[in-house]
């Protein structure tokens, strides 16, 4: 059975595990070297210093899927936007995990009083997209060959779920 809770920093080594699997064999992440634990260490204490939360998937006492919002872009009127990530370990992709990651992400933004939340997926990336149009994300763009990855240009396509939040936003 997988349950869904709020990661704990003793998951850093198992989230390293599924993101560099990830970097490495997929276009799900536009990168080309592995993360080294410092550098997950250093996303862990950012996610934390900012109040966004990340979430696990266990089964059998391992994770087996990790997601997590941060924010979208740096300046002060996007401060109501966040874009999600979601990862699942090879193994098990295909069985529901992204399905259970997914709701947390939507609560803990309407919790924060966000407004909106973007994803950034591959293009080619068709299980991802479904997902998230399942939680009624709607495609809003579609940028062509703005990645380079494995002999080939990738083209990244963003959806966006809009929120009922916040009630009283402020301009601060």
């Amino acid at each position: 059975m997988v349950t869904v809770r709020l990661a704990e920093e003793k998951d850093l080594p198992e989230i390293l595990v599924i993101y560099n699997d990830i970097i490495v064999n997929t276009t799900a992440v536009y990168d080309y070297k592995p993360h080294t634990p410092a550098m997950r260490k250093q996303w862990w204490d950012t996610k934390k210093e900012q109040g966004f939360p990340v979430f696990v998937a266990e089964e059998a006492g391992r994770v087996v899927g990790f997601s997590s919002i941060g924010p979208f872009r740096a300046w002060a009127a996007y401060k109501y936007s966040v874009e999600n990530s979601i990862y699942v370990a090879s193994d098990v992709r295909g069985k529901g995990i992204g399905k259970l990651l997914i709701p947390p992400l939507i609560e803990a933004a309407t919790q924060l009083n966000m407004h909106t939340i973007l994803a950034g997926i591959d293009a080619s990336n068709k299980a991802s997209i479904q997902l998230h149009e399942k939680f009624g994300f709607k495609e809003v763009a579609n940028f062509r060959q703005v990645g380079y990855k494995f002999g080939r240009w990738l083209d990244l396509k963003f959806l966006q779920l809009v929120l009922a939040t916040p009630v009283q936003p402020e301009e601060r």
